[in-house]
């Protein structure tokens, strides 16, 4: 048996027990993944409002938006969540390198055996 949040057109986030959504960002052009993140609800509703992408850094404890130093700001072009409202996927066009490391992509490098290669 589905519950409304699965199947229903309210939006109703189903938040982990440490008040948050995982975050998949991709590219809106190319399709690629460009970095997955965290999102509480104040991040949500600041993503909603600006049409810039936010988030929650665990490992400050901090919202941030993204580009807010680098200036690669990410500019949301949709924003979409899954069946049943506890992941969000952020459709954007990116303003520079998504990743802190300078790659485009924080999924830069490609598992190979017990190693890891560039991926592009």
């Amino acid at each position: 048996m589905t519950h409304s949040r699965d199947t229903g057109l309210t939006l109703d986030p189903k938040f982990d027990s440490s008040g948050l959504l995982t975050a998949v960002v991709t590219d809106r052009v190319s399709g690629d993944v460009l970095m997955v993140a965290h999102m509480n609800a104040d991040a949500l509703a600041k993503t909603q409002a600006t049409g810039e992408a936010h988030f929650w850094s665990r490992s400050r404890q901090a919202l941030w938006r993204k580009g807010e130093t680098s200036g690669n700001v990410l500019r949301v072009a949709e924003l979409r969540i899954d069946c049943d409202q506890d992941a969000i996927w952020v459709i954007a066009d990116a303003a520079g390198p998504a990743c802190h490391t300078g790659e485009r992509t924080c999924f830069f490098r490609r598992i190979e055996g017990d190693g890891l290669v560039t991926a592009e």
